[in-house]
């Protein structure tokens, strides 16, 4: 995931914090969030996501993928800093 680009701003996924938690049973599930709940690259990230973990040797029916809103995503300070947003 840490290759799954945000194209709008050009950073990661996972050093953006838009991946909230990943456990592995029976299936890979993944929750995250995106910029904001209107993104229009959602889909996107989404499918990008599942190919990346297809590629590691994931079958499509073993990943879970929950969209979550609740907490909305904030960047840190620093992230904020780094995409020249102010602190």
């Amino acid at each position: 995931m840490k290759n799954v680009q945000d194209p709008e701003l050009g950073v990661d996924i996972w050093s953006l914090g838009l991946i909230y938690d990943i456990t592995e049973n029976k299936n890979l599930n993944v929750v995250m969030t995106f910029t904001s709940p209107m993104c229009p690259y959602g889909p996107q990230i989404v499918s990008e996501i599942k190919h990346g973990l297809k590629s590691e040797g994931y079958k499509e029916d073993e990943i879970n993928i929950n969209v979550v809103f609740n907490p909305l995503w904030e960047p840190s300070d620093e992230l904020k800093d780094a995409l020249g947003m102010g602190g």
